[in-house]
């Protein structure tokens, strides 16, 4: 081709940054890929999950997953949810429980990391830890030779806490650990061994999540003309942009 195109498309991103929840989001009916066919054409979502991390862990990776020489100008939304792993028993899992304080500090140092290479607080959402089901998780526990490692109080202190944080830092929260079990007093069937997301869990989570991540991202146009406009006598016109 003898023209070049100047003008390279760069998709706008959303970037869903979390433990083991977020890594499986992109499964089949997963709430990740639920979005990310929402937004076909519209921005690319980007699954940045990280099996078994704890805030620790993540607040030490996140400027190696959005560096500060960044394009960070074409992000519109990060999730960070985090807080299953944090809100482990201490005796039974020392390896990723994170005290409470600690865990309020990280997510707090989170913000403020990304707020420092210039993505705001309107384009950050919190999401709190899924309540957990205490029964089917030590089923889980108990298969690997384990004692049950995390009780759903425990869980619930920590999304709290994780809804402070967001008051105090001006970020959208989603209180998963409330609204599932306001929405279903059994809330096992959001979950598929009590605590990772079963099918409907996940549905559910896409759900709540995209009135949040819809502000952030109404305004994106579709990228590249609809088929049925793109002039047939002349598609270089519109497909190509400014040439050389």
């Amino acid at each position: 081709m003898s023209s070049i195109c100047r003008n390279m498309i760069t998709f706008p991103r959303v970037v869903l940054f979390g433990d083991s929840i977020t890594q499986f989001s992109f499964e089949s009916s997963g709430w990740g890929t639920i979005l990310a066919e929402k937004l076909v054409r519209k921005c690319d979502v980007l699954n940045r999950g990280l099996s078994g991390y704890n805030t620790r862990w993540a607040k030490i990776v996140l400027p190696r997953l959005i560096g500060k020489n960044s394009d960070t100008q074409n992000i519109v939304a990060v999730a960070i949810f985090f807080g299953a792993n944090d809100s482990s028993i201490k005796e039974e899992n020392p390896r990723q429980h994170i005290p409470l304080e600690e865990y309020v500090d990280n997510l707090k140092s989170m913000i403020n990391y990304l707020k420092s290479v210039n993505i705001k607080e309107d384009k950050i959402i919190l999401i709190t830890p899924p309540p957990l089901e205490e029964s089917a998780w030590e089923k889980w526990c108990l298969e690997k030779g384990y004692k049950l490692n995390r009780y759903n109080t425990s869980v619930g202190e920590y999304a709290k806490a994780c809804g402070r944080v967001g008051s105090s830092c001006g970020v959208d929260v989603l209180d998963l650990w409330t609204l599932m079990q306001k929405e279903n007093p059994d809330f096992s069937c959001y979950l598929s061994d009590g605590l990772h997301l079963s099918a409907m869990g996940n549905e559910f989570v896409a759900t709540n999540l995209w009135p949040l991540l819809e502000k952030k991202v109404s305004s994106l146009p579709t990228i590249l003309p609809l088929w049925d406009t793109v002039n047939n006598e002349n598609p270089e016109e519109c497909l190509q942009g400014t040439l050389d």
